[in-house]
């Protein structure tokens, strides 16, 4: 335990999964990396027993556009025993809303969550899937490289060994017969020669990279036509630092214009300063290629396994929501306030996705998706949708 005791301070991967952060999030949390699971012990959940009657905006959703994102979650769901019953007998039930809405009424019971200090609202952002441009070959404009997972990452399991410490994992690099920290996103990039062996292609645009990591996964359109989806592998376990946050601070931007569109624009107005803001953020993420559905309508895939379904998953603390669970979710539109009111799932994890009353939205692919996400802050309140009779755990 001496030498897991020595490297926890400098290794640990302290939450989250895949998706770094939401640039819209300024908030100290956003700083945590990436992880497989939370490594802080979970508190008792904060549900509060609520009625169908208490959700706003319950009979005006369209339940039949969530129905295949509950069907993906039941696909594991239904390992489960307080969700066995529910999840076999959702696959007959009739596709309409009306039929849908009466099923989930008589089989799950609503909880509201909410936070520590008793509050019952938090903060709502949104993430979608890129589109970036790229060549397996490096040829101007094509000079910036994706990279695999290093063959020199180490991934240790504590939990393995040490039960006490479950889902904890350290990151690092072996040097000499010592494990230290892996090396920095500025340390990766100034080393590029190093990873050579390990790019996966190249792009053409520093930023548009920048926030392909941010999201997690994404899709890249090669010169020859053809287009293939990356996917989160692996991260150098270093904490996520928002760029956002640093050039408001250095006042650059205010926190109004301190959107991904804004950040974007920022960069194109200044390209020698680029890399210095990218790199002050010492976080990065690995990927790997994955199939992509022929007809391109899937999501890529979230932390519980299943793909994502546009505006219909969500990212969530799973501390406080079980994967996979179906949640409703009453906010409002990016910079409006006409509601947003709809079942969704809770099918992915992201790095400043922290505490109970908290959800990152899934708007889907492309520039469209991307400019929702990208401008997505409002306040939001959240309802658990577990089987009736079954306890929170």
């Amino acid at each position: 335990m001496l030498v897991v005791g020595t490297l926890l301070g400098a290794l640990l991967t302290a939450c989250g999964t895949g998706r770094q952060a939401s640039e819209t999030d300024y908030s100290t949390t956003a700083n945590c990396p990436p992880c497989d699971k939370s490594t802080t012990a979970a508190p008792v959940k904060p549900l509060r027993a609520a009625t169908w009657s208490e959700l706003p905006g319950w009979l005006d959703d369209d339940l039949a556009a969530a129905w295949p994102a509950f069907l993906r979650s039941c696909r594991t769901l239904v390992n489960r025993p307080t969700w066995k019953a529910v999840c076999e007998e959702a696959r007959v039930v009739n596709v309409s809303t009306p039929t849908i809405r009466r099923f989930l009424e008589s089989r799950l019971q609503p909880w509201r969550l909410v936070n520590a200090d008793g509050s019952t609202s938090g903060l709502v952002t949104g993430y979608y899937e890129p589109l970036l441009r790229g060549s397996r070959t490096r040829s101007a404009p094509y000079v910036h490289p994706v990279l695999g997972v290093p063959n020199d990452l180490l991934v240790v399991d504590l939990g393995a060994a040490q039960p006490e410490v479950k889902n904890l994992r350290l990151r690092g690099r072996l040097q000499g017969n010592k494990v230290v920290p892996y090396y920095s996103r500025a340390e990766i990039v100034g080393r590029e020669k190093d990873f050579a062996g390990r790019t996966l292609l190249w792009v053409d645009d520093a930023v548009e990279l920048f926030f392909l990591q941010v999201q997690g996964s994404g899709r890249v359109r090669l010169t020859d036509g053809s287009t293939l989806r990356l996917a989160y592998a692996e991260h150098n376990g270093h904490a996520y630092q928002s760029i956002g946050r640093l050039l408001i601070d250095r006042g650059e931007l205010t926190a109004e214009q301190a959107t991904m569109p804004g950040i974007k624009q920022w960069a194109r107005a200044n390209p020698r300063r680029l890399h210095d803001v990218l790199n002050a953020n010492p976080s990065y993420v690995f990927f790997r290629e994955q199939p992509l559905n022929p007809a391109g309508d899937d999501g890529p895939n979230g932390a519980f396994a299943v793909p994502l379904t546009a505006e219909r998953s969500i990212a969530v603390d799973p501390r406080y929501v079980p994967l996979g669970v179906p949640v409703f979710l009453a906010t409002s539109q990016a910079e409006s306030t006409a509601p947003l009111r709809r079942l969704v799932m809770a099918q992915d994890t992201g790095g400043a996705i922290h505490g109970a009353v908290r959800a990152d939205l899934f708007y889907g692919f492309g520039d469209k998706a991307g400019n929702q996400a990208g401008r997505m802050k409002q306040s939001g309140q959240m309802w658990l949708l577990l089987p009736a009779g079954a306890a929170p755990k």
